[in-house]
């Protein structure tokens, strides 16, 4: 109540003091929130839980992160598994000693100082496989020349025979090649990035649970992930109706206002509460679901890409000799001084010259697949 209660004070103040004045309310340490973000999944692999703090009031732009806490996983048998922390405020399991299995129960206990927190005892899901995951080109228009711009819609099938499985959500990560149209060392690259949108769908209004032609991801053509070979790895979960309803709603709110930080506290609490005082709010969800996992390639060629290194070429030098703060703040992109007539062309953009400013030039293991 006393959360409430500062916050509609702060919003009064606010609104006696117009637009005029920015209010910065001083909050004291022991009254930030904390937020909990992460899940356990049945695959091999490290899980990681994120605990940081947050502002009751106001914007976090930054979370701050919670060190030295004690973090533990506890299962329906009463096995405990220790977390350990790799980084201020994220907390990993060792992935030699913990597995996540389908039908087995899971709470997770946070001791932050002399402040203890657990969530509800969550239940791992089983996941159906995904179907496909499948594209198609998407005409857009036109350029000045009447040439055709193509750009390109992801979809993703699936379905659950059993019909168990009736809330989904979906992230992805993707990889795309790039290469820089110069014969330069560093030419050819890969760039990853995870897509940090929250994807769900609810197939408890039909009668089976089946998801067709569901838009996982619209590739546009603002960026190089069309122009040579695209990756995308698309992870597969099963909800129950409370998370669901959790992320429908940081959906909605974080469409309208922005992220888990710039949201009035109140308004979304997660499966997470303090043991000593429940009205506590605390942010963010601990999620436990088996995962389905697909990897589509994108290999094609799409009509209307822009040329992307437009920018690139600075000036023309047409005459022998040192080029004037060469790899400092001018870089060679273009050498033709055994031509005829010799010229060589600079860039004063470094990833010009070198693609590994933006990517990797280390091959995916997968991308020959």
């Amino acid at each position: 109540m006393r959360y409430l209660l500062l916050i509609i004070l702060c919003l009064s103040l606010i609104l006696v003091a117009g637009c005029i004045i920015k209010f910065t309310p001083e909050i004291e340490e022991d009254n930030t929130l904390l937020v909990v973000e992460g899940m356990i999944t049945d695959q091999n692999m490290t899980n990681k839980i994120r605990i940081s703090h947050a502002l009751p009031v106001g914007k976090v732009i930054t979370p701050v992160p919670v060190k030295g806490c004690r973090v533990t996983i506890t299962d329906r048998h009463g096995s405990i598994y220790n977390l350990k922390e790799s980084s201020p405020g994220i907390y990993i399991t060792d992935s030699t000693r913990f597995r996540g299995q389908v039908n087995n129960r899971y709470r997770l206990n946070i001791v932050d100082g002399g402040k203890s927190y657990e969530s509800y005892t969550m239940e791992m899901k089983p996941v159906p496989p995904i179907d496909s995951i499948y594209y198609e080109k998407v005409l857009i228009g036109e350029d000045e020349f009447g040439v055709p711009i193509e750009e390109c819609q992801v979809y993703l099938d699936t379905k659950d025979p059993f019909g168990k499985c009736l809330y989904y959500r979906w992230d992805f990560s993707e990889t795309w090649e790039f290469i820089l149209p110069y014969s330069v060392p560093n030419y050819r690259c890969w760039k990853s990035a995870y897509s940090g949108k929250i994807i769900i769908k609810n197939t408890s209004v039909y009668n089976q649970s089946r998801v067709d032609r569901f838009p996982i991801q619209y590739i546009s053509n603002e960026t190089e992930r069309l122009k040579v070979k695209y990756s995308m790895l698309v992870n597969q979960y099963s909800l129950n109706e409370d998370e669901y309803a959790y992320w429908e709603r940081v959906k909605s709110v974080s469409e309208n206002v922005g992220g888990l930080y710039d949201v009035t506290p109140m308004s979304i609490t997660g499966n997470v509460y303090r043991l000593d005082d429940p009205d506590v709010p605390v942010l963010g969800y601990f999620s436990v679901s088996a995962v389905a996992r697909e990897r589509i390639f994108i290999d094609d060629n799409f009509i209307g890409l822009p040329n992307y290194y437009s920018y690139c070429p600075g000036d023309t030098i047409r005459y022998p000799g040192p080029i004037p703060n060469l790899n400092i703040s001018a870089w060679l992109i273009v050498d033709n001084s055994n031509g005829q007539p010799p010229y060589r062309v600079i860039t004063y953009f470094r990833e010009c010259a070198d693609c590994t400013l933006r990517g990797t030039n280390v091959k995916p293991p997968y991308w020959d697949e």
